[in-house]
């Protein structure tokens, strides 16, 4: 009998042990809660859940340090047993395209040209100077410069061979 009641004290010893520890452990809310204040000092862009002690982490934010930093504001919060990390962040954006303005000046005259009907003369640039190659007739010539001043080189050589 005494036997029985010593068995019977132990369960119950250890039914209560279990009960005050468990009660002791903090509930998803409350780790939810402390999570979600810590993680929105770092960036109000993190979203945060909670389930089974099980942290997981959401959200774009700016780069990498903020990630960490939203990472080691959580790390030892009481009941959190491990931390989904699945945070992104932006790819840097794309190198800015540099337009070359001897490209645009040619471009430029060669549809003035093409505009105005001139034809059988080339143009290059360089620096922003312009040279002029090619037969013009002496009556197309003023129209000929006059296309290739509309756009404001620095300059413009004149190397056409003039025809009747």
């Amino acid at each position: 009998m005494m036997k029985k009641k010593t068995q019977i004290w132990s369960l119950l010893f250890a039914f209560g042990f279990t009960l005050l520890f468990s009660a002791c452990k903090p509930s998803d809310e409350k780790i939810a809660e402390s999570v979600k204040a810590k993680v929105s000092a770092v960036s109000p862009a993190i979203n945060s859940a909670v389930k089974d002690g099980v942290v997981t982490l959401t959200g774009e934010v700016a780069d990498e340090a903020t990630k960490a930093a939203a990472i080691a504001a959580i790390q030892g919060e009481k009941g959190v047993k491990e931390v989904v990390n699945n945070l992104t962040v932006p790819p840097p954006p794309p190198p800015p395209v540099v337009i070359n303005p001897d490209d645009v000046l040619r471009s430029g005259i060669d549809a003035a040209f093409k505009a105005k009907g001139i034809t059988g003369i080339s143009s290059s640039v360089s620096n922003g100077e312009v040279t002029l190659t090619g037969n013009v007739k002496k009556a197309d010539l003023q129209k000929v410069m006059q296309a290739a001043n509309e756009l404001k080189p620095k300059k413009v050589v004149n190397q056409m061979v003039i025809t009747k």
